[in-house]
This record gives structure tokens, C-alpha cells and sequence, in this order.
């Protein structure tokens, strides 16, 4: 990949109206659009037209979500970096821990403001949403698995 192609860049920009950081989206699309397995903290910089210490920086942000990791890359003295094979299944049991923590948040607004206040039944609304949808994940990923 000599460079960002639209679909990527669109990718990026649609990452980033969602509330990912802009060059850790440019560096995932980038990663996604690559013709190669790996690539190189070298070969982002090169292809995004960006900093060292930026690319590093959304490398670290995507291995820590669990959608990519550093891989070894035989007679190669730099990291090399690819998808997981299960990045998607990863992200979604990590942002479970992120509505867990949402859920957990609501039952404790609705403990301080009382079940039947205005606020309270905006809260067990809340809460209950977001139960059921952590509920319901591990039945979609294992159906997803089973594909």
C-alpha cells in the first residue's frame, strides 16, 4: 500500500465520527487496506505520512484493545504488527467491561436516586439495556464462532 486509499481513508473518518482517535483510525484502516500480513511501525509512518511517536502511540492503543498484535517476523530486526484473527471478537469482549462498568454506573444512580424518580426510571432503562446486551454477547460471539 503506497498510500491511504479512499475506501481507507473513509474507514478512518468514519472511525473517528465515532470517537476514535484520528490517526489511531488512519493507522487501523491502514492496517486493514495492507496487502501484506504484517507491516511495520516504519511502513505506517512511510505510507500515513506521520511521526514515529504517532504511529507508535495508536499502535499501543490498538494492541491494547486486543484487535492487533506484535508478531515475530524471522530475519526481520523490526516489529511487525497484523489483525488477530479473532480482533472483532476480542473488541466486543473488551467493551464488555466497558458496559459493564455503564451498567454498574446506572444501578448505583438509581440506588442514590430512588427507582421511581424521573431520573431513576431513565437509569433502570438504562441499566436494563445494557444487562441484556451483556447477557446476550457471549451467546452472538459463540454463534459467531460456530459460523
Amino acid at each position: 500500500m503506497a498510500g491511504m486509499t479512499e475506501a481507507a481513508e473513509r474507514l478512518a473518518l468514519v472511525l473517528t465520527s465515532n470517537g476514535m482517535q484520528r490517526m489511531t483510525a488512519r493507522v487501523m484502516a491502514a492496517l486493514l487496506f495492507a496487502d501484506q500480513e504484517t507491516v511495520t511501525a516504519g511502513e505506517l509512518c512511510e505510507w500515513l505520512v506521520i511521526s514515529p511517536g504517532t504511529v507508535s502511540t495508536a499502535l499501543k492503543a490498538l494492541t491494547n484493545s486486543g484487535l492487533i498484535e506484535r508478531v515475530p517476523a524471522p530475519g526481520s530486526r523490526r516489529e511487525h504488527f497484523r489483525f488477530r484473527d479473532d480482533a472483532w471478537v476480542q473488541l466486543m469482549s473488551a467493551q464488555n467491561q466497558s458496559l459493564n462498568a455503564v451498567f454498574e454506573a446506572a444501578d448505583r444512580g438509581i440506588k442514590e436516586s430512588g427507582e421511581d424518580s424521573v431520573a431513576g426510571r431513565r437509569l433502570v432503562n438504562m441499566r436494563d439495556f445494557y444487562g441484556y446486551v451483556m447477557a446476550e454477547m457471549p451467546a452472538i460471539i459463540e454463534r459467531w464462532r460456530a459460523r
